[in-house]
C-alpha cells in the first residue's frame, strides 16, 4: 500500500534528522480556536488547522476529554513520538502531530539549504504563483475569501467546494458547490486550489486523483509543510505555507483565538514552494521568481501524475484553512 503524503513526509524527517531527532522535544504547544501550534526545543515552530468541527464530543467537559488526550502531557514530550500522530487518527491528535511535523520540517528545510527541484519564495502569495488567467476554470476547495475576491476581479470562471455554505457571502453563492459534488466539479479545473486542512481530514489525495492531468494543483494554508517532496511526487505544483518567525508571539496569538489575519506579517511569513521540473522528463512548470511574479506560471505541457489509491470520493469533506 502506498504511503500517504503525511507518512512519506514523516519518513523524510526521520531519515534526514537521524539521531538528532531523539534530542528534540516539545517546548510549548497551543490548541487554538483556528490553529494548533507547536514550538520545539530547537526554537522551530509549526502549525496546523484545528479541526473544531470534527469534535462532536466538544459539548461538555467529560466527553471532550476523550478528544483532547494531551493536556498537561505535551511539554517535554519527544517530537519523534508525535510524528506518528500526524498520520494517525483524524481530529485534534492529528492536528498536534501535523504541527509537530511542520516544526521539524522547518529544521529540515534549513539544513537542506537550497531546493531540490523547486524554489522557495518568501512573501510570494500562492495565488499569484498559480498564474490564474481569465480563460481558466478554477476550482477552490475551501472558502478562501481573498482568492474568491481575486477570481472575481480577474473574471475567471470558478467554483467553490465547501462543506458549510454559511462560509460564503450571498454574492458568492452562485459559485458555491456542495462538497459531495467533488467528483463532478474537480475534473473541470484548469487550476485546482486546495486548503491544507484536507491533510487533517485525510481527503487531499482523493482530490488530487480527481483532477485532470493538465490541471495546475495548488495546496495552501498554515497546515502545509515546508518539505514538498511527497506533494510534488503526487502531482502538486505549488505549495503555499508559512515560516514562523517569532514562535512565542505566534503561539500567543493562537492562544487568544487568532488566525492568519493576526499573525501574517507579524510572527509568520508566507512562503511559496514551486516545482520547477517534475520527474520522468516533464518540462519546466514556470520561470524564476522574478519572472513568475510578473507573468505567473504557465502550463507548458500536460502534467502526468502517479495513480492515487482508490477511495470513496463521495465522502470527501473539508473546511477552510
Amino acid at each position: 500500500m502506498t504511503d500517504t503524503i503525511l507518512e512519506t513526509t514523516a519518513g523524510i524527517v526521520r531519515d534526514e534528522l537521524g539521531p538528532a531527532l531523539d534530542e528534540i522535544a516539545v517546548e510549548r504547544a497551543v490548541i487554538g480556536l483556528f490553529f494548533t501550534g507547536v514550538k520545539l526545543s530547537t526554537g522551530h515552530a509549526g502549525s496546523c488547522a484545528t479541526p473544531i468541527k470534527e469534535i462532536p464530543e466538544a459539548v461538555c467537559c467529560p466527553s471532550s476529554a476523550m478528544a483532547m488526550p494531551f493536556p498537561g502531557k505535551l511539554v517535554g514530550r519527544r517530537a519523534d513520538g508525535l510524528l506518528d500522530e500526524a498520520a494517525g487518527q483524524t481530529g485534534v491528535r492529528r492536528a498536534v502531530g501535523i504541527a509537530t511535523l511542520n516544526a521539524l520540517a522547518q529544521l529540515v528545510a534549513e539544513r537542506r539549504g537550497g531546493g531540490r527541484g523547486f524554489d522557495s519564495v518568501e512573501g510570494l502569495d500562492a495565488f499569484e504563483a498559480a498564474g490564474v488567467r481569465p480563460a481558466d476554470t478554477v476550482v477552490v476547495v475551501g472558502a478562501f475569501v481573498p482568492f474568491m475576491r481575486e477570481l472575481r476581479r480577474i473574471g475567471a470562471r470558478h467554483f467553490v467546494l465547501e462543506k458549510d455554505p454559511a462560509a460564503l457571502k450571498p454574492h458568492e453563492m452562485p459559485h458555491f458547490r456542495e462538497a459531495e459534488r467533488a467528483p463532478e466539479v474537480v475534473p473541470l479545473a484548469d487550476v485546482l486550489i486546495v486548503t491544507g486542512t484536507t491533510l487533517v481530514n485525510d481527503t487531499l489525495e482523493g482530490l488530487i486523483a480527481l483532477a485532470k492531468p493538465s490541471a495546475r494543483i495548488v495546496v495552501v494554508g498554515p497546515t502545509v509543510t515546508m518539505i514538498p517532496d511527497a506533494f510534488f511526487k503526487r502531482g502538486c505544483h505549488i505549495l503555499g505555507g508559512v515560516r514562523i518567525t517569532d514562535p512565542d508571539a505566534f503561539l500567543d496569538v493562537l492562544a487568544e483565538g487568532g488566525s492568519g489575519y493576526h499573525f501574517f506579517g507579524r510572527s509568520a511569513a508566507k512562503v511559496t514552494l514551486r516545482r520547477l521540473a517534475a520527474q520522468r522528463g516533464e518540462r519546466l512548470l514556470g520561470a524564476g521568481a522574478g519572472a513568475s511574479s510578473e507573468r505567473g506560471l504557465r502550463e507548458t505541457c500536460r502534467f502526468s501524475r502517479p495513480a492515487s489509491p482508490t477511495r470513496d470520493t463521495q465522502s470527501l469533506i473539508w473546511s477552510k484553512d
